[in-house]
């Protein structure tokens, strides 16, 4: 087999090399390789849905035992840097010290975790590893220990860092406050603010500050709000010629120039016609929804995040988009009850974009036993994990038991897009008929 041409030089076994090969498994391959890669790895996603199915009595095999035709990969418009949101660690680093700003090497069961800058890391733009560097100078500097592990005290955490095409950049600190009162709070978050309004980090031009204390790995606005230090509570983002509020914590898919091809391909798949209805479900800041409104009667869109609702329904006012409505809550919750009672003639088209956890049972039970809905476009970013328990569900013979009554929906196409150049991972759009 023909040795892979590097595309960049780096120490072998390097701490930077085995980075690296752990973020961007793919980053010595030319571009092309890649996507063969990913084809192949989709391929066998599709001849292992194809074989579920015949175990459910389903005769799903197509030429090459896939479920469903598959397209090539549709390549990134953009293979370098094209990350708009990059989350970075704080602990110890190759070097000993404990407040190295990057992203991990190693995993914790292990207990070999190393934390290695991410400067040579070719997913990641040069101003999100500009921001890390900074903020790993300013903890540096900070008499205040990191907070590696939460029951030994610290408090420097994560750094997540968003951009835009626009110019923008959001930077989010999190801090565990541990026995730290408001007015020593009060303190760090001056000299934070300090720090990148007019000392060394006001060489990254912040648009937005934000400063979150937090006792939990991961924790939502609504247990603990996002302070904003310093600048605009928003950043501003344009896709398919328009304008999109973004939040600290909302979803947007991360590469932005990838996210506008997959658009229009769920645009042209929906076959949408003036009085078709769009049920947008897992919709995030309302990006598909509002990019397809102009094709569509309607929208209505269902997202669990509260603020990014609030960013979807402010976008909808800025582009004069008057016909989309959204549901704040979870899809579980929100999507039985607006479908129970579904008495609508207009044709309803279906789009969902769940996170790599899948969809609810009762989201995919509401989905099947609603009649209107004949078409259904399903966004996977790993669907070979639990969003292949979804894909059966939608397929599966119908089951009184599981409350399933509604006619089955049959994969006829599958469109691979390589949102992730350099990594494993691809987004698998899938459209469902019945």
């Amino acid at each position: 087999k023909k040795k892979a041409r590097v595309s960049c030089s780096l120490p072998e076994s390097s701490w930077e090399e085995r980075l690296a090969n752990a973020v961007t498994p793919l980053w010595r391959f030319p571009y092309q390789e890649q996507l063969q890669v990913k084809y192949e790895s989709q391929r066998k996603i599709l001849q292992t849905l194809a074989s579920r199915l015949e175990e459910l009595g389903i005769d799903a095999q197509k030429p090459g035992g896939l479920c469903c035709p598959l397209q090539p990969v549709v390549p990134s418009p953009i293979i370098n840097g094209y990350r708009n949101k990059s989350t970075f660690s704080v602990n110890r680093g190759p070097d000993g010290n404990p407040k190295t700003v990057g992203l991990y090497v190693g995993t914790g069961r292990e207990r070999n975790i190393v934390c290695v800058k991410a400067n040579h890391v070719e997913n990641i733009p040069s101003k999100h590893k500009q921001v890390a560097q900074c903020y790993e100078e300013f903890i540096c500097h900070s008499p205040l220990d990191s907070c590696i592990l939460f029951h030994e005290g610290g408090h420097w955490r994560e750094l997540v860092v968003r951009t835009t095409s626009r110019g923008h950049t959001m930077a989010i600190i999190t801090f565990h406050p541990q026995q730290l009162g408001q007015e020593a709070l009060a303190t760090q978050k001056a000299l934070l603010k300090e720090f990148f309004t007019c000392g060394p980090g006001a060489v990254c031009d912040l648009t937005s500050l934000y400063f979150q204390e937090s006792t939990m790995t991961r924790c939502s606005h609504e247990q603990s709000p996002y302070q904003l230090l310093h600048g605009a509570p928003h950043i501003f983002e344009e896709l398919l010629g328009l304008k999109f509020r973004i939040s600290p914590d909302a979803f947007f898919q991360v590469n932005t120039a990838g996210a506008e091809v997959l658009y229009q391909a769920v645009g042209d798949l929906c076959q949408a016609t003036g009085d078709t209805v769009l049920l947008d479900i897992c919709c995030g800041t309302g990006t598909i929804g509002l990019s397809l409104a102009h094709q569509v009667s309607k929208v209505i869109g269902v997202e669990v995040v509260e603020k990014a609702i609030e960013d979807a329904e402010w976008n909808a006012a800025f582009n004069g988009i008057s016909n989309c409505e959204f549901h704040s809550g979870k899809a579980e919750a929100v999507l039985p009850q607006l479908l129970a009672s579904w008495e609508d003639a207009r044709p309803l088209v279906a789009v969902v974009n769940p996170s790599r956890a899948g969809l609810h049972y009762r989201v995919v039970r509401a989905i099947r036993n609603c009649r209107s809905i004949r078409r259904l476009l399903y966004i996977s970013c790993k669907p070979e994990g639990e969003a292949m328990r979804n894909f059966l569900e939608l397929c599966c013979p119908p089951d009184p038991r599981k409350k399933l009554t509604g006619e089955r929906f049959a994969p006829v196409l599958a469109i691979p897009f390589d949102m992730f150049p350099h990594t494993v991972h691809c987004e698998l759009l899938l459209l469902f008929t019945r």
